[in-house]
């Protein structure tokens, strides 16, 4: 069967993030979807409050303290008052979120390793070039840099449905 480029980077794609999904549930993190790496990536290098991560994911306050709250009942997230000011809460990874943000780097590396062993390092090493060049032709690579990737349009970033199921990396 012949796929056309998009279309195979995108299945491609999609099965090593669903291989990844599956791998960090075996590993003791069942729970996480791919929504949820939505709302990680913002609190990865630090807390932010509710408002600061509306604002980063591009939905509403009330759509943020959702999938922080789901987050929160799971574990990976908690919320701690401002140092500068206690009326604010902020969010962040808790001991758990920083367990699975670790694992999931761990997992990551394990995959391209075995892509590597697969492929040919070299060939694995163009992979990753290439997909660098088509995220920067495409727009995609600031957000990326700046860990602000946003979730597929029209899926919410963290609804009661997950995100097209489990088919992405779920942190980190």
């Amino acid at each position: 069967m012949e796929l056309d480029v998009v279309t195979a980077l995108f299945l491609g794609g999609l099965a090593l993030n669903e291989e990844a999904v599956r791998r960090l549930g075996a590993a003791g993190h069942p729970d996480l979807r791919i929504s949820h790496g939505f709302v990680v990536q913002h609190v990865v290098d630090g807390p932010r409050s509710v408002g600061e991560l509306a604002e980063r994911m591009g939905v509403t306050q009330q759509a943020a303290s959702k999938a922080v709250g789901e987050l929160e009942r799971l574990g990976y997230l908690e919320r701690r008052p401002d140092p500068a000011d206690a009326r604010v809460r902020r969010v962040g990874l808790s001991p758990r979120g920083d367990e699975a943000v670790a694992r999931t780097r761990e997992i990551r590396a394990g995959l391209e390793a075995e892509l590597a062993e697969l492929l040919g390092a070299q060939r694995v090493a163009q992979l990753k070039d290439t997909a660098w060049e088509v995220l920067e032709w495409t727009g995609g690579a600031a957000a990326v840099r700046a860990r602000r990737v946003p979730s597929i349009r029209g899926e919410a970033p963290a609804g009661p449905d997950g995100y097209a199921g489990r088919t992405s990396s779920a942190t980190g």
